[in-house]
């Protein structure tokens, strides 16, 4: 039985490496102008080939950032499904995301409209502040409210009232300032640059250490409070890790790309269900890969479905993560009913 197990693990994550590889290639191969693969190896050899700038400067850095963030989207929705022991808790859902993109747009109309330089560093501090503030109320919601239902609710409000300001904030910028607001707020991996790469790679991968060494707690929280606690975990520090650990990853997505749906419920959901185990030691990991490829996938529809123009990430992903959500609700339904 541990065999098959173990067999079942070892071919999920091959699966999900796989699919990375696989979604990379095509993503930097596929486009407006294509890059056959025979190119790209000989780039990577030192040779000169006609698109290396599309290759190396839009196409890669582009490709990179898929893969991180969305890999810290689907993390992010992991700490907070097992924070509050409930598979639709997301940072969008929750208006995780829409309080960063607020902040974010509030300050990057602040600084360009005085000609000041929005560094990385800025919008995810930004981004931050705004994952907070909104965590906050989540979590004052939360002690108000016993219904998950109702908190579920209270986060889309949040969504709303942060999306509503968001549009006030942008009628005060400039023509300028608006075209990019307007693309970063509807959620998008265009414009990469490496530099950028460099950033998220170092902030994902230090959260993504700091949760991976988390994996025992975990574990023992997700079998309830009192077993953590006899098991010498400490609930209050664990739960404030999650929460900052959590909203680190949605300011450092949203500096970035944006806003992006449904990735952060639908990806652990899924993983879980490959997997047939929720323990955290496979189940981060696990889900870093799965968010990968989802939104490595994902964006590779929004750049070609309606080539030249482009979807925004966020359309793309909810027409894929939207029924996952619906189908969780529904089983959760089936099992209350069931009980």
């Amino acid at each position: 039985m541990k065999c098959d197990k173990k067999i079942r693990y070892l071919l999920v994550f091959c699966l999900l490496l796989t699919g990375t590889l696989i979604f990379i290639v095509l993503n930097v191969c596929i486009g407006t102008v294509a890059i056959p693969l025979e190119d790209i190896l000989a780039s990577i050899q030192g040779y000169a080939i006609q698109n290396e700038r599309i290759l190396w400067d839009i196409r890669m850095p582009r490709a990179m950032a898929a893969l991180v963030l969305g890999g810290a989207l689907a993390l992010a929705g992991y700490l907070l499904q097992t924070f509050f022991h409930n598979p639709i808790a997301g940072p969008f859902v929750l208006g995780i995301s829409s309080g960063a993109k607020m902040v974010v747009a509030l300050v990057m109309v602040f600084l360009m409209g005085r000609a000041f330089t929005v560094s990385s560093a800025i919008l995810i501090l930004a981004a931050f502040i705004g994952a907070m503030l909104s965590m906050g109320f989540v979590l004052v919601m939360s002690h108000k409210v016993n219904n998950m239902s109702m908190l579920v609710v209270a986060g889309v409000m949040i969504g709303y009232i942060c999306s509503a300001v968001t549009e006030l904030i942008v009628n005060f910028a400039s023509d300028a300032e608006i075209v990019n607001l307007h693309n970063w707020s509807k959620g998008s991996f265009s414009g990469m640059t490496w530099d950028h790469v460099a950033v998220m790679t170092g902030v994902v991968a230090v959260t993504g250490i700091i949760i991976f060494l988390l994996a025992k707690p975990l574990s023992a929280y997700q079998s309830g409070e009192s077993y953590a606690q006899n098991m010498g975990v400490n609930i209050r520090l664990l739960r404030m890790a999650l929460v900052v650990l959590s909203s680190i990853l949605s300011a450092c997505i949203v500096a970035f790309a944006g806003p992006i749906s449904f990735v952060g419920i639908a990806v652990p959901h899924l993983i879980k269900n490959l997997l047939g185990t929720a323990k955290p030691i496979l189940m981060i990991p696990a889900c870093f890969l799965g968010g990968s490829v989802f939104c490595l996938f994902c964006d590779l529809l929004a750049r070609t479905l309606s080539a030249p123009t482009e979807l925004s990430i966020s359309t793309v992903t909810a027409i894929f993560g939207a029924p996952v959500v619906i189908w969780i609700m529904v089983r959760r339904n089936r099992e209350k009913m069931a009980a």
